[in-house]
């Protein structure tokens, strides 16, 4: 069942869907065709295939006289799942036969061991023939420490925090990642920062939270203003007075926080009106499970009705 993590995830190659060629070319060395435009177009992969065999999204690239030159198959992978072998050939037969065009499939697996697994060819029968996916994991995205390159590249910097977050550098790569989402609006900063968050485990967690408290107590500039009112805001809740229930309380209000701002993106996103009641009982609810449960339903929904079924 996907999850916030994984939806947020789709929803940044959704928003820019030329990532997905650009990472070909910086992190596999591909040699993607020349191309004017790349647009999402999974809605067209959903009336080629059942259900059971969609995919999260379809990245077309044409070129400057609208000619389409290839195809890519985008899946968010955060744990391994045996079907894929089957699945992810269908995608890249049904897609290629009906666009006429060349076709890869490109994983996102923030887990080592899961990207170790996602990369593995695909036989497809008696070793006459394989399917090769790309991941983007931690094995082929870099350690980005410089705030500088975090700036320019601030989708790969945030995949770096999480793939690389919890490692000897970890607090270097999240700071610069933290860094440049200073410089988004706050929507995505919202979006991202949870991306972040819940790939840090525990050790991680702390360490940054001290840091921030270290700049607070030291009256410094902060390096990423937009985590330190976030943690702020948990501080006057009780979030960091060094009492675990406080803590507890801070983080759950913040994670409600993310749920809530993830679900009215993605709802708007898929074109959905909300009444003002609707946003009244979004904004109302305190449990992470309903919203986690609506923000599912967006997927296939086409009304409001839909997404709070």
């Amino acid at each position: 069942m996907p999850t916030l993590e994984h939806n947020a995830i789709v929803e940044m190659f959704r928003e820019n869907p030329e990532l997905a060629p650009h990472f070909l070319a910086i992190l596999f060395h591909v040699d993607v065709p020349p191309h004017a435009s790349a647009s999402v177009v999974e809605s067209a992969l959903d009336q080629l295939l059942p259900v059971e065999f969609r995919a999260d999204l379809v990245i077309e690239l044409r070129d400057a006289s609208g000619v389409l030159v290839l195809a890519i198959v985008l899946e968010v992978q955060r744990e391994e799942d045996p079907d894929k072998s089957h699945s992810w050939p269908v995608y890249v037969t049904v897609v290629r036969a009906k666009k006429r065009c060349p076709a890869i499939v490109l994983v996102v697996a923030p887990d080592a061991a899961v990207a170790r697994w996602a990369a593995q060819p695909i036989d497809l029968g008696l070793g006459l023939g394989s399917l090769q996916p790309l991941v983007v994991g931690p094995g082929s995205v870099p350690l980005v420490t410089d705030p500088a390159e975090a700036a320019r590249e601030t989708e790969l910097a945030v995949l770096s925090a999480v793939a690389h977050g919890n490692g000897e550098n970890g607090l270097a790569v999240v700071q610069a990642a933290l860094v440049a989402l200073g410089r988004l609006d706050r929507e995505h900063a919202a979006v991202y920062f949870h991306i972040i968050w819940n790939g840090l485990r525990e050790p991680m967690r702390r360490a940054l939270e001290r840091l921030v408290m270290e700049r607070q107590t030291e009256g410094k500039t902060p390096d990423f203003p937009f985590v330190q009112e976030i943690f702020e805001r948990g501080s006057r809740a009780g979030e960091l007075k060094g009492h675990r229930e406080g803590e507890l309380k801070g983080h759950r209000e913040g994670k409600l926080d993310g749920l809530r701002d993830a679900l009215l993106r993605l709802v708007g996103r898929a074109g959905i009106r909300l009444s003002e009641d609707d946003h009244t009982r979004i904004q109302a609810c305190t449990d992470a499970a309903t919203l986690d449960r609506w923000i599912e339903n967006v997927l296939g929904a086409k009304t409001a009705a839909d997404v709070f079924s």
